[in-house]
């Protein structure tokens, strides 16, 4: 019986000493007096009910308990504050990476329409007429003329790598550079495109004009042209060849030959007849190869 009370006292001190241990870790104590040493058996046969009439240790006290559930509900606030944070943060950013998505979308581009033209271009008065080769004002109608004078203010574009650089025409010996632009300055150096028309090569109708018997007569034998013949127009990357299908004279306010077109079209403006000047030749062409 002795030795079953000493176990039983022996475990009992060891509880109390892992509950003060216990204590210890969770800072619930901070130093604790002596503790009691284990007694030896012959010892504890001596005073049987010394440890047995220990005392258990103390509860913790009430103030103590409210402070330890009040710093559980600071760090359970903290807890969903964090969370709430996050979650704003969150929404954040997804509503800034949308407003970005929604700004990096380009428009949907579409082709730059053809310029509305009053009369075809390259008009001008003969080289020996009274005053010599000018702009011929007296094509226009005098209510469209301040029109006319709008168009001569448009930028010319830049040229690009698949825009029309030159033009040859084998069957008349056509061998000059392509410019952008067909105002009467940009007439002077050459063979020049009507902005708005499209690239070589592509659908629509590409719009070309030069003179015929001023500025290098560029297109002075365009009225030679038949059906069959080809016109070859190059880029900085290629070449298209287009063949021609037509040739007609019609009046230069008969500005409906320059309209868009389903297919690669190529139109070649000048003036008509020659040192006449009041009509124009238009010729039209297709494309038939590209390389």
């Amino acid at each position: 019986m002795d030795e079953l009370r000493w176990l039983l006292m022996q475990k009992r001190r060891t509880s109390r000493q892992d509950r003060l241990e216990h204590y210890r870790r969770t800072g619930r104590v901070v130093t604790v007096a002596s503790d009691i040493e284990n007694p030896t058996l012959e010892g504890w046969r001596a005073n049987p009910l010394a440890d047995l009439d220990q005392p258990e240790p103390a509860p913790h006290s009430r103030t103590r308990r409210i402070f330890d559930i009040a710093l559980l509900v600071v760090e359970i606030a903290a807890v969903v504050g964090f969370l709430f944070i996050l979650y704003n943060v969150l929404n954040v950013f997804r509503t800034v990476n949308k407003e970005m998505a929604s700004a990096s979308v380009l428009p949907t581009l579409t082709p730059t329409p053809i310029i509305v033209a009053v009369v075809l271009p390259s008009g001008h008065t003969p080289p020996n007429s009274p005053g010599g080769a000018r702009f011929n004002d007296a094509e226009i109608p005098a209510h469209l003329r301040p029109m006319v004078q709008g168009f001569a203010n448009i930028p010319v574009p830049t040229p690009g790598p698949e825009q029309a650089v030159r033009i040859q025409v084998p069957a008349i010996g056509v061998n000059s550079q392509v410019v952008q632009g067909d105002s009467w300055e940009q007439l002077k150096m050459g063979v020049a495109q009507h902005p708005g028309t499209p690239n070589p090569g592509d659908k629509g109708n590409l719009v070309l004009s030069g003179h015929n018997d001023i500025f290098g007569e560029v297109f002075r034998d365009l009225d030679r042209l038949k059906p069959g013949d080809p016109v070859i127009i190059y880029t900085d990357q290629r070449a298209y060849t287009y063949i021609v299908v037509n040739s007609q004279v019609v009046e230069p306010t008969q500005v409906d030959v320059m309209d868009p077109t389903s297919q690669p079209t190529i139109t070649l403006i000048s003036c008509y007849p020659y040192l006449v000047d009041n009509k124009r030749i238009v010729v039209t062409a297709h494309l038939q190869s590209s390389g």
